[in-house]
């Protein structure tokens, strides 16, 4: 697994640097995973390689990661309690326009189905 965890952590150092060096708004971490993608595809790994190893554990323990974010929601309570309206209102609304884009494009959807459907 140490060879799969020194793969993953050289794309995310790679990335970093790449986002420090050219001064990218974009943070590190999604540049290696770019960097991560772009290496998968030009060289699959085998089923039984230490990355694939790595990345398996990884993801059984997935739930794990979230921890962080839980804390640091809890250390932010304060902060969050006081801002409870305008962020339950910024919930609702964007939560509404994915609703309202969603329900619209499959209305326009339906549409050109039937007319593709319907004998001309």
């Amino acid at each position: 697994m140490i060879p799969g965890l020194l793969v993953l952590l050289g794309c995310q150092l790679v990335g970093e640097f790449v986002v420090r060096l050219l001064d990218v708004p974009v943070p590190g971490p999604v540049v290696g995973m770019v960097l991560l993608l772009a290496l998968l595809q030009l060289h699959e790994p085998a089923k039984d390689s230490g990355l694939v190893k790595t990345c398996e554990g990884l993801l059984k323990h997935l739930q794990l990661l979230f921890v962080p974010a839980g804390v640091g929601v809890v250390q932010y309570l304060s902060v969050i309690g006081a801002s409870a309206v305008p962020l339950v209102v910024g919930l609702f609304v964007s939560w509404f326009a994915a609703l309202a884009t969603t329900a619209g494009v499959a209305l326009l959807l339906v549409k050109v189905v039937r007319r593709r459907a319907s004998p001309a």
